[in-house]
């Protein structure tokens, strides 16, 4: 286990963004392809295929766990809510750090997700100038200055 950065390691971080709007998907990846650290986006369109993703057996066909899962809350099949809820209660799935990415501004969403250890709650942004500021801060916070033991 190596600790430091995604970016002291030199490597591409890895995100898993579970979200069902494909404009939403393609916003994201857009906001995310000047990243000044690389980001593979790995898409989930459901919370079911999100914990499939997440859940995926060890092996040569595996790929790496994500550095960071950003995570809509209105989703088909398993809500937001119930995907955060499963990883903080996996020992392998814990420590991923859950960025909600939603258009809720609603208390008691806020207040669940908190009540489930989620990193951070955003509102999307409806700027495409602003989503893209949000996606350099949150690359230059996770990849470049939080330090993760976890490999």
């Amino acid at each position: 286990m190596a600790i430091g950065t995604v970016l002291s390691k030199k490597r591409t971080a890895e995100i898993l963004l579970v979200e069902d709007n494909i404009a939403d998907v393609l916003l994201t990846k857009k906001a995310f392809s000047n990243a000044i650290i690389p980001c593979h986006i790995t898409v989930a369109n459901n919370g079911e295929e999100a914990m499939t993703i997440l859940h995926r057996p060890d092996g040569p066909e595996a790929t790496s766990m994500p550095d960071l899962v950003l995570l809509d809350l209105n989703l088909p099949k398993k809500s937001g809510i119930e995907v955060l809820r499963e990883m903080k209660t996996d020992k392998k799935l814990w420590h991923i750090p859950v960025v909600v990415l939603t258009t809720s501004r609603a208390d008691k969403d806020i207040a669940d997700c908190r009540a489930l250890y989620v990193n951070a709650y955003v509102v999307k942004p409806l700027d495409f100038g602003k989503f893209q500021s949000f996606a350099e801060a949150l690359v230059q916070f996770w990849f470049a200055y939080a330090i993760s033991p976890y490999e």
